[in-house]
């Protein structure tokens, strides 16, 4: 229901009724107000005006309830006099309680219902407006103040999701041994007589260990139906998900039943995507077998693909995805050793990354051992020993986690693991570009640190240590593709993807960052002239 009130004053002659077609009464209460004279007229306006501002002033203060709510609402209405009375009787119950919407500061009265009360309720919003308009003519200057109070109805549905998952450290080496029951146990408690699993296996991790894993199934009389995918960069489009959507309905995927996903951090992120929409959502495991996608890909709940616009002909990396938990992790680094250089160098990008933003104590390990872990592919005996490559690899999945967990639908958007993916983005979609993801990030990395410097965060002693360091774990700092004009529009596309601001995380010391939205185009161009001087 809308009344509109409308209250006028006038510095020297008395002023005429508003039309009665602004408001909204019945003909016969019209008709009323106007064989009323002046000034019975505005002293009941007076009285209206009064009773609106000491309800809107009044607090309730009948059973506060400690509930935060998001603004999901139907669509306001105009609502009929007798829906509004109904509507504030709903109000009037004792279970109800009052808040104030953060969008148009209308007063919120929900009221739960019977059969559902912590999750549905009852709500009616009411919204008070005002204007004041002034009028200047020869013979007077004329104030009119109009206040609306508009009510409106509906339902407000609350679900707190829950999210839980285990990132099992498995010991090493023992994933696959038909001894350990782990991946098993992980597809679920099935009825008995239900001997088949369904995994989505990376093409070349199937060429490696695809016959330890359909084994693994075998001697416990379990048949394995693999659907293979291709894990490259190029490969990481909606055609793959159809390619598991549809190995899914031939094998007949139960409704609760996980199915495994085993490869590297596309295939990981192209499996958990077809999870999320097959039937609505299903569950399914994470078995990383590459560095990156241990400390990476593995540990949070985002998954997607790169999309191709038909519109715009150009490819958006990670585009279209969604934010959907496996059921559980399984992570056995023993996997790690069947990689080349290249590709260990590739994952210690993205430790590095959080040591940068997050732990001198992983930066001073990187330091002192990066270079033997990379060339052993973390298998060096004395290391091992002392428990130096462990101690890197659980350090960096708990920042992840740490930094993850309070924030897994990313609400928060100043996020320090983003350091080193906002200029790496378009890096890694540069057509024909040889780069890694890892080393993507690691490129951007070193640019955010001269960043750093050119605005006195750190000091020259710094960007030589941490030079020094990216080097002895064998990645790359600058691309020849790292321009003014990429540089420039990665800052664009920062403020769309991070909701109107750059928040481009820098370090101001290792093992600390903070997130700034003012980076200039010509501040760019500072850096850039100096990465020219580092031997890269």
């Amino acid at each position: 229901m809308t009344v509109k009130l409308i209250r006028k004053s006038s510095s020297a002659v008395d002023v005429a009724s508003k039309d009665t077609s602004e408001t909204i009464v019945p003909k016969s209460v019209s008709q009323l107000w106007d064989s009323l004279t002046p000034e019975v007229r505005a002293a009941l306006v007076a009285s209206e005006l009064n009773n609106v501002d000491s309800k809107t002033a009044t607090s309730t203060s009948n059973g506060t309830h400690s509930r935060n709510f998001s603004n999901l609402s139907l669509s306001d209405q105009t609502s009929s006099i007798d829906d509004s009375a109904s509507s504030n009787n709903v109000a009037c119950d004792s279970n109800s309680f009052v808040e104030k919407c953060p969008v148009s500061g209308a007063k919120v009265t929900l009221t739960p219902l019977e059969r559902a009360p912590s999750n549905v309720y009852a709500f009616t919003k009411t919204h008070l407006s005002e204007k004041r308009q002034v009028t200047k003519t020869s013979a007077a200057t004329v104030t009119t103040t109009t206040k609306v109070v508009s009510t409106s109805r509906g339902w407000r549905n609350v679900f707190s999701l829950p999210i839980s998952y285990d990132v099992n450290m498995v010991p090493h080496g023992t994933l696959l041994d038909p001894v350990n029951s782990q991946m098993l146990d992980a597809t679920g408690v099935h009825s008995e007589g239900y001997n088949t699993r369904f995994a989505v296996v990376d093409v070349e991790v199937d060429k490696l260990y695809g016959g330890l894993i359909r084994r693994y199934f075998e001697v416990r009389g379990i048949e394995l139906r693999v659907c293979l995918v291709n894990g490259g960069e190029a490969d990481k489009r909606s055609q793959a998900v159809d390619h598991i959507l549809d190995e899914l309905c031939v094998y007949k995927l139960r409704r609760r039943e996980p199915f495994l996903a085993i490869g590297g951090g596309c295939v990981l992120d192209i499996a958990g995507m077809a999870a999320c929409l097959y039937r609505r959502g299903v569950p399914f495991v994470r078995v990383p077998t590459t560095l990156l996608a241990i400390v990476d890909a593995s540990v949070g709940v985002k998954n997607g693909v790169d999309y191709c616009c038909s519109v715009t002909d150009e490819t958006y990396k990670n585009r279209v995805g969604s934010f959907y938990a496996p059921s559980a992790c399984l992570l056995d680094p023993a996997f790690i050793a069947s990689q080349d250089e290249r590709n260990v160098s590739n994952g210690m990008g993205e430790i590095l990354k959080l040591a940068l933003v997050r732990s001198s104590d992983l930066f001073d390990l990187l330091e002192a051992h990066g270079k033997t872990l990379v060339e052993s592919k973390f298998e060096d005996a004395t290391l091992k020993q002392a428990g130096v490559s462990g101690r890197i690899i659980d350090l960096s999945i708990q920042i992840m986690l740490e930094e993850l967990g309070p924030n897994l639908w990313e609400s928060k958007l100043d996020r320090c693991v983003d350091y080193g993916h906002t200029f790496s983005k378009l890096l890694e979609m540069v057509p024909g570009a040889d780069i890694f993801h890892g080393e993507a990030v690691n490129v951007d990395g070193f640019f955010c640190i001269i960043l750093s410097y050119l605005r006195g965060y750190i000091d020259m002693d710094i960007v030589n240590r941490v030079f020094a360091c990216m080097k002895s774990l064998k990645l790359p700092t600058n691309s020849s593709d790292l321009n003014l004009e990429l540089a420039w529009q990665s800052c664009k596309d920062a403020i769309e993807h991070r909701h109107g601001e750059q928040r481009i995380p820098l370090i101001t010391e290792i093992g600390d960052s903070v997130c700034v939205s003012d980076i200039t185009e010509e501040e760019l161009e500072r850096a850039l002239e100096l990465m020219k001087k580092f031997d890269h």
